[in-house]
């Protein structure tokens, strides 16, 4: 039997991957709470906008409370926020690391803990995080953006053997390239935009080799159907990979020897 799932809640939900998913479960029948920093979604039945900065703990907990104020449960949590750093780890500041970990994984891991009472209460509940293949295969001059993937996608393995036995579970998606505004928002480092920076060309060119990449990528609304699917699955599978293609990398990463990842990637984006 498939389990039900009626309320959702879908952070950075204001655009993406986020966006995509809202509408997506929302044309299913799902109840939807979108939370982004803005307040702002999509305009459809089924969705409600909400406000929630997931950096905030006094945010994820208003937001929360205000959900099950409305609703007799919660029953599912898919974490979208995120964003992405450009630049070399050597003249990366400690203020720009922080910043792409600060939502990328304490954000999520915010949200996530603040849900689990209640999903641990009622012996049931969802969590869907997003990680990228990125967290999987890392990608120079995108170092902590990679890591911080890498950190979701193994917080998630954590996470799901810690509440099977409260009747939690807990699914990681691995999504590719995807064409959304996450490529213009991607934000470079002070020192990589400097000429004189040693850097500087090569941050240059596999940054634009990675915007050319993602914008080439497949649409939101794959990602979308891939978090559907899982919510829908009895047991959800630990990783997801969406798109053949990158299924087939995830395999091959598990197989080839480090040496040659490393020098594909090199091959790639230096």
């Amino acid at each position: 039997m498939k389990p039900k799932v009626n309320t959702v809640l879908v952070t950075g939900g204001s655009s993406g991957i986020g966006a995509a998913t809202a509408l997506l479960l929302a044309e299913k029948g799902m109840k939807v709470y979108a939370a982004s920093r803005s307040g702002r979604a999509p305009e459809k039945e089924g969705i409600i906008p909400i406000v929630m900065d997931v950096n905030d703990p006094d945010s994820v907990r208003k937001a929360l409370d205000g959900i099950l104020s409305r609703e007799a449960s919660l029953d599912a949590l898919v974490s979208c926020a995120g964003n992405g750093v450009g630049g070399d780890i050597e003249t990366s500041s400690d203020e720009e690391v922080k910043y792409q970990f600060e939502t990328n994984f304490f954000g999520l891991d915010k949200v996530v803990r603040a849900c689990l009472p209640h999903f641990r209460g009622q012996g049931r509940g969802r969590i869907v995080t997003i990680s990228s293949v990125a967290g999987f295969f890392p990608i120079p001059y995108q170092a902590y953006y990679s890591a911080s993937k890498a950190a979701v996608l193994l917080y998630t393995k954590a996470l799901r053997l810690e509440v099977r036995p409260f009747g939690l579970q807990c699914s990681c998606i691995l999504p590719g390239d995807v064409k959304t505004g996450f490529t213009s928002a991607r934000k470079m480092t002070a020192a990589s935009d400097d000429p004189s920076s040693p850097y500087h060309d090569q941050v240059a060119k596999s940054i634009a080799k990675m915007a050319k990449d993602e914008q080439n990528g497949m649409p939101p609304k794959v990602i979308a159907r891939a978090v559907l699917r899982q919510l829908r699955r009895r047991r959800m599978r630990t990783v997801c990979v969406p798109r053949f293609g990158y299924k087939a990398l995830y395999v091959l990463g598990n197989i080839l020897p480090e040496s040659i990842i490393q020098r594909i990637l090199s091959i790639l984006y230096q």
